[in-house]
This record gives C-alpha cells, structure tokens and sequence, in this order.
C-alpha cells in the first residue's frame, strides 16, 4: 500500500510518528510554511499546531471527516497515485481552502478555530475530488524533492541512516533543500522548482568563492547596517525579478539561503531568513549544509574534472575558477574573525551615546503589527536599540568581568516547574517565545519578568511541565557593561505587546538610574 498512515494498517507497520507533535505534522507545518506563510504565521501566533487539526486527516485519509461516498473516492483516486507523500498536499489544498473563511474569523477563540479547521473537510463533495487532487499535483510541482528525499523514512526503513538533528523537524526554522536538488534544478529543469540562490557569508567569505549563480547579501548589515542591508534586500529582490524576466541560468521563484555551513558563523543568516518569513515571503528554504556542503558535494562528484558540467560553478568575484581547496581558505585565518569578537567590536563603537539614542528611540517607535511572529531583532531597526536589548534580554556582550547576577553555565541546568515560575507573586509579565540557536533550531521558550529579574526558560521536550533556567539577568545590569557570552534569539508571538513591555521595563530602569 502506498500510504503509511491509514486505518488498514497493522500495527506492525503503524506509524509511531503519527501522534501529536509528531514528525507528520512538523514536516506538515514546514510544508505550510513554504506555500502559505501568511497562514502559518497566523496559526503559529494561535499556537495551533497541525496535530491539533489534522490528526485525524492523516490517520484516517479524510474518512473520519467525509462522508462515505467521497471518502470512497477520495481513496479510488490516492491508492492509484502511489505516492505517500500526495497527503500532505491534499491536506495542504483543504487549509488553502479553509484560509479566507479563518482570516475572516481571525479574532476567534483557539478552540474555535481549531474546530472549523478539523471540520473543513466535510464540505467536500464527489465532483470537488478533480481539482483537489489536480491543486495538490500543481502544489506538489512546486516544491523542492529534498522534502521526500530527505524524510522518506517517515513511511518505513530507509536505506539512509538519518542524524538525531535531521529527524528533528520541530526545529528547523524553514524548509532545507539539499545542495545537489539546488544544482540540477538549475541546471536541467526548465520547468518545475528552480532557486534563486542567496549566498549570506560575510563579504570576504564569498569574494574567496561563491556559487557563480549566486547573489550576494552579507547578513552581518542586518545588525551593524540596517538601512544598508534594506536597500540590499530591495536588491536582491529586483535581481530576482530581471533574471527570471530575462531567463537567467540563476533565476529562479525559489529563494534559497546560503550560509558557510558552520553553526557559529551562520546565526546572522538565521536572522535574515526570520526577516523574509516575518514579511510572509513564499517559497523560502535553507541550503542544508550550506557552502560547506557545496564544497564537498563538487569534490565528491569530481568537479575538478574537464567534463564535469559543473566545473565552473565556484568562482571568486573576478569571475574565475575557484579550487574547492581555496575557496574556504579565507575562513581558517585573519580572514573571518570569530562572531563574538565581530559582535563585541560592532556594538562597542555604539555604546558611547547609547542611553540617549534608546530614549529617543523608545519615545518615537511606533507598536509593530503583532499579528506576524517577529525577531526581536528584526523588529528593532536601530542598532543602538539592538545593542540595548541584547544587554537587557541577555548578559552582556563586552567585558572580561563577571556579573554575579548573570547565571553561570552549570546553574542554567537548573530544572523549573514553569506554571508555578508564572504564578509567582513577583512575576510582571510572561512571555512564550521560540528560542532560535545558531543552527536555526528552535525551541519552545519563556521570557518571565519580574520586578527585578529577566529569566530565560526553556521547555523539556521530556518532561512537560518543566524548563531549564536558560539565563537570569538582573534589571538593574541592563545598563552595566559586564560580562560575556554567546548572544541568543527568540521568536515572539504578537511582537507588538512583547515590545511594548520590553521598551517600558528598559524605560523603568532608566528612570531608576536616573533619580538615584
């Protein structure tokens, strides 16, 4: 049978996935997320997840929801395609459907919203099967292979052994694509998924070698340039509009990142990849592995060689060959300096004139739309204010001295019972937020402010209920220049409250400072 979810399977065959927040659904929501990311923004500021909705579509292939004639046909018309992953896009089509009616209904409860999704299917009748299936087929076209590729495994064995990290769907920031489906996409397909490939290394990075189709947009602007890196943007976006006007070899409707593949070095592109998705950009994903991936795929495969047809896609911006063994030479040396130091000097040169820039900033901002989930860092588009909520949400970014109100690295073990921390008398505000790491991951997190303290929880994937105390910052050190560490990001649902809240503690504690 083609399908590994439905009712007629043994248990032996089951899929131990299918259950709530399960891989079905995490894969699901970034398939959601690729198409219609205006309604998987909104879902996501709900805090409703696929399983919430959609547990039933995919255990019972719909028959739980339609009636008896058009489940039959639903299930003629599937069995005969032979393609497991079709389900997915037909659950696709029912949300697309179901999408005008839910923005219409927007100021709903969850519990509502939740119901009118489960029920979406019943309205369909036997003749709407042709044009759900024919709209799952054109959506299906339009979406990277790397999302069966890479997650075949969900139906059975795979022939592929799988890392713990690609298993892991709930948090991964966007779709990855795999460097070789980048390549033949542009280089074979003239219809179908073709990527407009956005390198995101830092300058010297990608003059050392780049993808020859590539586009240059240095993430680092984002933080230390802002309205440089809005008009590189703009760019980017006119580049993508001429080349697929002119029918370029690097056109294409797919933006697709490029990092260099290192954890450390690749935390600016995430936020640059949250930028696109906060402006419900479709068609977005991430090049899995990055440059270094790109590198040891055209060594594998040999590119070096005279026939390789790939031979001259890794140029240096004078436009020629570049060796795979040169290209990232750059990256060992004085070239790239670690991403500490580059933060450390970048916001030291703003810390002379900070106070008053934030006050001036704070007086004269206007509240951000709350609807779409936002980077606290994208929201803010002043460097100085960026500056000044790195020290306020995290411990300081400058100094050798340690703050002994910052916590260190084996209390941020400390295991917490996370209702009774947001009933505490002493606790202002709480704030459910996803933590992004350097890898893009995300985690399930709570900002919690107190009259003194900002605390930092991350959920227990195994123990619900439960967080670990990520970091616990004193108010008070906001202004204090102190100690250092690796700077964190968190996705925050209806930004436009949790910005009003952060700017009016940020405002307290300078007004304390101030009259003492």
């Amino acid at each position: 049978m083609g399908w590994g979810f439905g009712p007629t399977r043994t248990d032996a065959h089951s899929q131990p996935d299918c259950v709530a927040k399960g891989r079905p659904f995490h894969l699901f929501r970034l398939l959601l997320q690729y198409h219609e990311p205006e309604l998987c923004s909104f879902l996501d500021t709900k805090k409703i997840t696929p399983d919430f909705y959609a547990i039933n579509w995919l255990g019972s292939l719909f028959s739980s929801s339609c009636l008896p004639e058009v489940s039959q046909a639903l299930w003629d018309v599937y069995l005969q395609q032979t393609d497991p992953f079709l389900i997915f896009f037909l659950m696709l089509i029912i949300l697309v459907n179901a999408k005008d009616g839910i923005f219409i209904h927007e100021g709903e409860s969850k519990e509502e919203i939740i119901s009118k999704l489960k029920h979406s299917p019943e309205f369909l009748d036997v003749e709407d099967l042709e044009d759900l299936f024919s709209l799952a087929q054109y959506y299906n076209s339009k979406t990277p292979l790397s999302l069966r590729k890479e997650n075949h495994n969900l139906f059975g064995s795979s022939l592929v052994a799988l890392k713990e990290e690609d298993m892991d769907l709930s948090q991964a920031l966007c779709l990855p694509v795999s460097v070789p489906e980048i390549l033949q996409a542009n280089q074979l397909q003239p219809e179908g998924v073709r990527f407009f490939v956005v390198d995101c290394r830092p300058a010297e990075q990608y003059n050392a070698g780049h993808l020859s189709t590539a586009f240059h947009l240095d993430s680092d602007l984002m933080l230390h340039n802002p309205s440089e890196f809005a008009l590189s943007v703009k760019s980017l976006l006119e580049a993508q509009k001429q080349s697929l006007e002119s029918g370029s070899v690097a056109s294409g409707e797919h933006l697709c990142f490029m990092g260099s593949g290192r954890e450390e070095e690749d935390m600016y592109m995430n936020m640059v990849l949250a930028h696109f998705l906060q402006k419900n950009k479709e068609f977005v994903s991430i090049a899995k592995g990055g440059f270094m991936a790109l590198q040891q795929h055209l060594a594998d495969i040999n590119v070096e060689g005279p026939d390789n047809v790939y031979v001259h896609w890794i140029v240096s911006t004078s436009g020629s060959h570049s060796s795979l063994s040169s290209a990232d030479d750059s990256t060992d040396g004085k070239g790239v300096k670690s991403l500490v130091n580059k933060m450390t000097f970048a916001l030291k040169s703003k810390s002379v004139n900070v106070k008053e820039k934030v006050i001036s900033f704070i007086e004269n901002t206007s509240t951000p739309v709350d609807r779409n989930t936002a980077l606290v860092h994208s929201i803010i588009s002043s460097v100085s204010l960026c500056f000044y909520l790195m020290l306020f949400l995290f411990p300081s970014l400058f100094s050798d001295e340690i703050d002994g109100s910052s916590i260190s690295d084996d209390d941020r073990k400390e295991i917490v019972n996370i209702q009774t921390w947001i009933n505490k008398p002493d606790a202002k505000h709480h704030i459910p937020c996803n933590e992004v790491k350097e890898t893009g991951h995300m985690f399930p997190s709570h900002l919690l402010i107190t009259a003194t303290h900002m605390y930092c929880l991350r959920e227990i994937a195994a123990r619900k209920g439960f967080a670990y105390i990520q970091s616990r910052q004193a108010l008070n050190s906001v202004v204090k220049i102190t100690s250092v560490c690796v700077c964190s990001r968190y996705l925050i649902p209806n930004a436009g409250d949790a910005t009003k809240v952060i700017k009016q503690q940020i405002m307290n504690v300078l007004d304390a400072m101030e009259s003492s």
